[in-house]
């Protein structure tokens, strides 16, 4: 093997086969054939190899080709000592071999660069500048405030009560079209909380209802231009009868122990308080820790300096805009349209600063992972995905699917992305906390 340097990551292997090895492939190729064709006149397996030659040459040499390239090329790559993330091979059309003479064929990689990890452990840690917040009765209040609001009833108010807002009205609405009523425009029974600017039917109604009693009916004229899609109703006005079938008032719970076991197995609202405060205090301190992960890869990326694969930048580029792709198309259904060329180029050029950020990062913690011998383990991997399946609310079944029927770049992606975690967070276990 003979190993060229094209550039700072740029390689190209010369890789030399030699004869006795090229022979014994066509050897072993010719007798897989001899055992799989049939050749009038003779029986299966005792076609004359000269026949075979005749016939099936050009396909044995592809055969062969398509065995030792692979095979040769990642012992070049072990022996080499690179890390690929590229690799142009030339198409096997442009490949000649002769089984009595060495095959030879070229490889151009992309590479990995050599990355001096710094000052990320000790002697040298990383120093973080202490985050000392805790939680407040003020921030405790609010939370249980908040589980005042959820367990919150919707009671009938005093006789003649006019809507105001905060208040929540039950709904009829139905629309009437030259005196008919129009089909798909009504409904029944629709809780609408007044002040929310919420619309019903496309209706602005809160200014309708605000100040209106039970039973009370009022009517909305709707105007509808010549453009509106709905044939039916284009340049036309619709009249809306909205009915106001019941009133009702948010009456939240007294902060009492009986509200504490309505919460559930709390015996008081002591206990309640406690343990809402053990969950604050979780969730305060999984913050801090994110906050000082956030520094520290900012260190890791302040302190080394290398340059960048442009492979990796591109494939890291097209995931984040892939994901941008599909979260726009959740958010607008079937319906979306898709982005136009321009605005696929701006993308591209909005990202690509993250992108090269996200691969940097990257590449200094698996370089960490490897120094420090850090491995993704079976249990690693069962963690994940239940943390995952959790998250997205789907059972792990479902989630192991998904993730096998993207193939192994799927669960390679997976592994990389848990490795990198763990390396972070071995960087972050050897920081220091200014006192």
């Amino acid at each position: 093997m003979e190993v060229t340097e094209l550039g700072p990551m740029k390689r190209a292997l010369k890789i030399e086969v030699p004869v006795e090895e090229v022979a014994q492939r066509f050897v072993q190729a010719y007798k897989e054939l001899n055992r799989q064709v049939r050749v009038p006149g003779f029986r299966p397996g005792k076609a004359p190899q000269a026949l075979l030659e005749q016939r099936y040459a050009k396909a044995v040499e592809e055969d062969v080709v398509r065995r030792l390239v692979p095979d040769y090329y990642d012992r070049a790559v072990r022996q080499a000592g690179i890390s690929p993330v590229l690799v142009e091979i030339p198409p096997l059309e442009r490949v000649k071999i002769k089984r009595d003479a060495p095959f030879t064929f070229t490889a151009t990689v992309e590479i990995k660069p050599k990355i001096e990890l710094r000052d990320y452990k000790a002697p040298n840690p990383i120093s973080l500048k202490p985050d000392t917040r805790t939680v407040t009765e003020e921030q405790l209040a609010k939370g249980m405030n908040v589980l005042r609001e959820q367990h919150a009833r919707l009671e009938a108010p005093p006789l003649g009560h006019q809507a105001a807002e905060g208040d929540f009205v039950i709904l009829s609405v139905e629309g009437f079209l030259d005196g008919q009523p129009l089909e798909g425009s009504k409904k029944t029974g629709h809780l609408h909380k007044v002040g929310s600017n919420a619309s019903v039917l496309g209706l602005e109604i809160d200014h309708h209802v605000l100040g209106r009693a039970e039973g009370d009916t009022v009517e909305i004229s709707q105007p509808y231009p010549p453009s509106h899609p709905d044939g039916r109703v284009a340049g036309k006005t619709v009249m809306f009868k909205v009915t106001v079938n019941a009133v009702k008032i948010k009456t939240l719970p007294a902060l009492d122990d009986e509200f504490a076991k309505d919460c559930g197995a709390y015996a008081s609202l002591a206990e309640l308080q406690d343990r809402l405060r053990t969950e604050m205090e979780k969730a305060l301190k999984r913050e801090i820790e994110e906050g000082y992960k956030d520094t520290i890869v900012k260190r890791l990326i302040e302190t080394h300096h290398f340059d960048l694969p442009e492979t990796l930048v591109e494939r890291e580029l097209e995931a984040i805009i892939r994901q941008y792709v599909q979260q726009r198309q959740r958010r607008g259904g079937e319906g979306a349209s898709p982005l136009e060329t321009s605005d696929l180029a701006k993308l591209r050029q909005e990202n690509r600063e993250e992108a090269s950020r996200r691969v940097k990062v990257g590449l200094i913690l698996e370089m960490v992972a490897e120094k420090e011998q850090l491995t993704v383990t079976q249990e690693d991997l069962d963690n994940e995905i239940r943390r995952l399946a959790s998250e997205l609310k789907i059972g792990q079944p479902d989630l192991v699917k998904m993730i096998q029927a993207g193939g192994q770049d799927s669960i390679d992606e997976l592994r990389a992305r848990i490795l990198a975690e763990k390396s972070l967070d071995f960087v972050y276990r050897n920081a220091v906390i200014q006192k």
